[in-house]
């Protein structure tokens, strides 16, 4: 595995920790955005170990489909990563949703633990396939 994907991995299994935290402590709406995080992360590991020099994208869905094309074996992920991409800025932001409802407010344990299971499977998929 090359210097910049091993960073990035890295940081992805960070983030999949902060997330398993934050869910711990409560705070339902940082852990499903960490765990976007980590699958985002994950996956540009997996580009970056490839050659790929700039990746730009924060979609899941689009940066699984890149991955695709290089290994067959991230089929079936695709419900995790369009799953995902839904918490990337309602999450973080009071205007991200509803005016009346801050996120803090409206996500709970099930939205992070679907996140979290959502984001374990592509974490441990590049772990799959990731040259070592």
């Amino acid at each position: 595995m090359n210097k910049e994907a091993k960073r990035w991995l890295r940081q992805a299994e960070a983030d999949l920790k902060a997330a398993k935290d934050s869910l711990e402590d409560g705070n339902f709406e940082w852990s499903c955005f960490q765990a976007q995080q980590s699958a985002e992360k994950s996956l540009k590991a997996f580009l970056y170990n490839l050659g790929y020099t700039s990746i730009t994208t924060h979609s899941v869905k689009i940066l699984l489909k890149e991955c695709k094309k290089k290994q067959t074996k991230f089929k079936g992920l695709e419900d995790a990563a369009r799953g995902l991409d839904v918490y990337y800025i309602p999450t973080r932001y009071p205007n991200g949703l509803d005016e009346n409802i801050a996120p803090v407010d409206y996500y709970d344990n099930e939205d992070a633990v679907k996140c979290l299971n959502y984001a374990t499977s592509i974490l441990n998929t590049v772990k799959r396939y990731i040259k070592s």
